[in-house]
């Protein structure tokens, strides 16, 4: 075995300062790249206001009719200008032009707090692309730079207070000079600089300072290169802009407008994330604090926000503590979802129990640990109940009945556990009922305030009473820090029915339908999810549309959500001024509605800005195809976030799909479909369907011949 020398501290103090240093100069880039995108907003926003709102600015104090003839008839005009070039107005003294230009920036300051920057994957310009370069770079240093760079600051300012101290023990000559005081100082120095260099030997700073400075000086990234990053987790990227561009959303609205006693015992809760792989948005690691401190809680964000990301770092957080055993309970249609989300975005040891062998799965949680995923049936047939530091609801409201089965297997277990959050995306403001019913299982104390003028006051005079127990942001509360895009795969399983569909499709050679087999049945995974993504965008009042291949699986989806919710079904025989009409009744639908549509017909040349949320229901054997359809709601026009939610099966023709199209380069087809010649031919950055299909029947026969039958 090869002995490490220990690293001195002289040295150890110069790699800590590169890694401060270095990583300052790349967070410097990226506040450098989005300044001048930030202006042209902030200047594109003063362009839209009179003049006349200097007057309110300085209440009055202001006279600006000489401006005004002087051809500066909006602030944008002014806030651009110089105190000497409005002086050359006549009639505007030195006074009256520097007040002018201090109001006009006291607006455009105001403005530029309400500012978020987009960045547009499909037209990217200079200034976008110097943002994703300069963001890039950091992104790709890994999750754990940011732990890495408060490490090296905190060796970095220690050793800048102990070597000094320490100085008088390099000699003896200099003890002697240095009194009994400096002796004693110096000793307790060289003490404590041995036991931080130790120390960082021991959590491998040594190594993580140099591979820090190593990733923070790599050559930029191409811009092709950076896009497709982008592309690939755009979430992360607006994550870390939001973290380091110092414009945070109104800090109420993001923390739910919860009273100041609450809100300060969240805001001191220090959360550790030392086991998480993501870092979270402010609203986001609000939220996770949330369900920490109070406990016992709801968390009723809006679709899209990310609750399960906010429960996982609170498991994460606990982990981090000493604690072995959590617990999620949720649908089936979202088990696989969790259990690669727990995977994919921290450390933690996911467990699913769930099917045939869920006994055993669960004999091996309780013995080892980590984060049992179960479903509510799964759950009833739990025998012993085992203590957990916190058990996670998702879509409580299947636990709102309190007479009900699911209901009382999951008080048993809430019974038993150190935390529980209840997890939902439906507004809690319009089902008095079924709150109450849920707050009575987590804090019945707070059940009083349920009732009276408080329901009838407005939705935030409703959070703020409820607030010990309930926590609910919008999208409008947090725009600034949301992506314009966010794609989520939904991994689900085979039913019966659906997978005895499949393996009949897959014996017979049959591709397509082995593609739709996940629709055999109208109480399918997939469906279900379907049905679930439709009910949370129905709650929120916000616009749905739906794309498959096949008209068929359009056919079954259709009648699961029923004529009521569907406001029309495009199909390749609808005709071009049908499609238009279909759209514009969509559109003028006022809240929820939702359109299905065959990919190939309603996904190139529709406008669908009204939708925020996109499902396409399989994989499609293009990828132009999928990024097409939903470029079609997520264009310039679209006010909301887009939510793309990509319905997938685990061990099938799905997973093969994304397999083989992952063996094309990612980097040659995003720079083809950015090339004139992929517009004029985009079959050249796609596989063919021959191909394609029999490579994946050949593999799936194999598989099953050897005995892995489909989930189900």
């Amino acid at each position: 075995m090869v002995s490490v020398e220990p690293i001195e501290p002289e040295a150890l103090g110069e790699l800590a300062r590169g890694v401060v240093a270095d990583h300052a100069a790349a967070v410097g880039r990226v506040r450098e790249a989005v300044r001048p995108l930030r202006e042209d907003v902030v200047a594109e926003r003063l362009g839209t206001m009179a003049v006349e709102r200097l007057r309110e600015v300085t209440e009055g104090r202001l006279r600006v009719a000489a401006l005004e003839e002087g051809g500066y008839r909006t602030v944008g005009s002014v806030w651009a200008a110089t105190v000497g070039e409005l002086q050359l107005v006549p009639g505007v003294g030195r006074q009256t032009a520097g007040q002018a230009l201090a109001a006009a920036r006291r607006i455009g300051r105001a403005v530029e707090r309400t500012v978020s920057v987009w960045l547009d994957v499909e037209e990217p310009s200079p200034a976008t692309t110097a943002v994703v370069i300069a963001l890039h770079r950091l992104l790709a240093a890994g999750p754990g730079l940011r732990r890495t760079v408060e490490a090296a600051r905190g060796v970095e300012e220690r050793l800048a207070e102990l070597l000094p101290a320490a100085r008088p023990a390099r000699g003896r000559l200099r003890m002697l000079l240095a009194g009994r005081e400096g002796r004693a100082r110096a000793r307790a120095a060289v003490a404590a600089i041995e036991e931080l260099t130790a120390d960082a030997e021991r959590r491998g700073l040594t190594g993580a300072f140099r591979q820090a400075a190593v990733d923070l000086l790599r050559d930029p990234a191409t811009d092709v290169e950076a896009w497709v990053d982008f592309e690939l987790r755009s979430a992360d990227y607006y994550s870390l802009l939001a973290e380091l561009d110092g414009q945070p959303p109104d800090s109420d609205a993001a923390q739910g407008f919860v009273p100041a006693e609450i809100g300060d015992r969240v805001r001191a809760f220090e959360l550790d994330d030392s086991q998480l792989r993501v870092s979270l948005r402010g609203y986001q690691s609000f939220g996770a604090r949330f369900l920490l401190a109070q406990r016992r809680v709801l968390l009723g964000d809006e679709m899209g926000l990310g609750k399960t990301v906010q429960a996982v770092a609170a498991l994460a957080h606990l982990a981090a503590r000493g604690e072995s055993h959590f617990l999620v309970v949720c649908p089936a249609s979202v088990l696989i979802n969790w259990t690669r989300e727990i995977r994919a975005r921290s450390t933690l040891r996911a467990v699913p129990v769930h099917g045939p062998e869920r006994a055993a799965e669960f004999a091996r949680w309780e013995a080892d640990g980590g984060v049992a995923v179960t479903t509510f049936d799964a759950l009833r047939g739990t025998e012993s109940v085992v203590p957990t530091a916190m058990l996670v609801v998702d879509e409580a409201h299947y636990v709102k009945n309190p007479d009900a089965l699911r209901s009382r297997a999951v008080g048993r277990w809430a019974a038993r556990a150190g935390r529980v959050a209840y997890l939902t995306g439906t507004p809690m403001e319009n089902r008095v009922a079924e709150f109450r019913s849920l707050v009575r299982q987590l804090q019945p104390e707070v059940l009083p305030r349920v009732a009276g003028r408080e329901l009838v006051a407005g939705s935030r005079a409703f959070r703020q009473a409820v607030a010990p127990v309930y926590l609910r942001r919008n999208q409008e509360d947090v725009l600034a820090e949301l992506p314009a895009l966010v794609r989520v795969d939904e991994w689900e399983e085979f039913g019966p029915q659906d997978g005895a569909a499949y393996r009949e499709a897959v014996e017979s050679g049959n591709f397509m339908a082995m593609r739709r087999a996940a629709y055999a049945s109208p109480e399918s995974m997939k469906v279900r999810r379907i049905r679930e993504l439709v009910a949370e965008a129905a709650d929120a009042g916000t616009k749905v549309v739906v794309f498959s291949y096949f008209r068929a699986v359009l056919e079954t989806v259709g009648a699961a959500l029923g004529t009521d919710r569907v406001t029309g079904v495009i199909s390749g025989t609808t005709s071009v001024a049908g499609r238009q009409q279909l759209v514009d009744a969509f559109t003028a639908v006022r809240g929820h509605a939702v359109l299905l549509s065959q990919i190939q017909a309603g996904g190139v040349g529709l406008n669908l800005q009204a939708a925020s949320v996109v499902i396409l229901c399989e994989p499609q054997i293009k990828p132009t195809m999928e990024h097409q359809a939903v470029a079609r709601a997520h264009r310039m026009g679209q006010v909301r976030s887009v939510r793309v939610h990509r319905l997938l099966v685990a061990d099938s023709v799905d997973q093969r799909m994304l397999e083989v199209l992952a063996g094309k380069s990612a980097l040659f087809d995003a720079y083809a479909r950015r090339s004139e010649v992929a517009a004029a031919t985009p079959d050249a950055v796609d596989v063919s369907q021959g191909e394609l299909a029999r490579r994946i029947v050949e593999e799936e026969r194999l598989r099953l011949s050897a005995g892995a039958l489909p989930s189900g």
